[in-house]
């Protein structure tokens, strides 16, 4: 991806150096190149406020200065901002200081006496990639406000799902993929015979009366082989011999790489209602 050259040119840049000559000709020879945000310090101690309050695209730093040199400018500046990127281009005539300023952080370097082409050649491949390194901060930033917006808006889009469900149904159920319950409304453990076979299970099937283990045995296969199901018919003999009967659809519940976390399902009980009394009359 190339970046458009206004948009180079119009970075924001510092220039760094205690020698007001060097700050002149870095001005010159960058004006005359065409940028427009350049801002300049013959001190270093200074340095950390301006970056703090003008966040440079580029800060062009001169490791001999005295009082503070630039090692520890870029310590300062390491310190000031420990998790992002560092646009630091050191100046120095040093050798021997080139390898020892990558290492402290910065991210190039330029030898003195200037070479002109040298200069703007790195200045401007520096500031390249800065800048798309921003936009691709700023593309992060959007797109994990829209992963939450839109995670935000899948759980409020859930949770009506599951509250339209459970008003349009008489029963609902949610369970894990080890078969264990996770939310329940109505009578499903008894009607599906699902938690266990223990003297607590049959005491409640022998006050709640006897289901057809037919129809609750080919519910419970299709939920085995995670199979989904529509309006399967399932119905008990109650302890007074009266019958209910009831429509129940379910389906299994997989993330999007295709693993399965559980099963949902719910229950509409279709038992003919007596009719109501005749109103008496007046």
């Amino acid at each position: 991806m190339k970046l458009p050259e206004e948009e180079i040119l119009a970075a924001r840049i510092l220039i760094v150096d205690d020698q007001e000559a060097n700050v002149r000709l870095l001005q010159r020879l960058l004006g005359d190149a065409g940028y427009t945000g350049l801002t300049a310090t013959m001190d270093p101690a200074g340095v950390c406020a301006l970056h703090r309050d003008h966040d440079y695209d580029l800060i062009l730093l001169d490791l001999q200065m005295p009082g503070m040199d630039g090692f520890q400018v870029l310590a300062a500046l390491q310190a000031q901002n420990a998790v992002g990127y560092l646009p630091v281009l050191v100046l120095t005539a040093q050798p021997a200081h080139k390898l020892r300023a990558l290492q402290a952080g910065a991210k190039d370097f330029i030898s003195k006496p200037f070479d002109l082409l040298e200069v703007k050649t790195r200045i401007h491949n520096m500031l390249e990639v800065r800048l798309l390194y921003r936009r691709l901060e700023a593309h992060n930033q959007i797109l994990e406000q829209t992963v939450q917006e839109r995670t935000a808006q899948l759980r409020e889009s859930e949770a009506r799902y599951r509250r339209l469900t459970e008003l349009a149904s008489d029963w609902y159920w949610e369970e894990d993929e080890h078969g264990r319950f996770t939310r329940v409304s109505g009578p499903v453990s008894e009607m599906l015979g699902l938690q266990g076979d223990g003297a607590a299970d049959l005491a409640e099937e022998e006050r709640s009366g006897s289901w057809n283990e037919t129809e609750r045995a080919v519910i419970r296969a299709a939920i085995a082989a995670r199979q989904p199901f529509i309006d399967l018919p399932f119905s008990r003999v109650n302890a007074d011999g009266s019958q209910q009967h009831y429509r129940v659809s379910g389906e299994p519940i997989f993330t999007p790489a295709c693993r399965f976390i559980g099963y949902r399902g719910i229950g509409v009980e279709t038992t003919p209602r007596p009719p109501s009394p005749p109103a008496a009359e007046g």
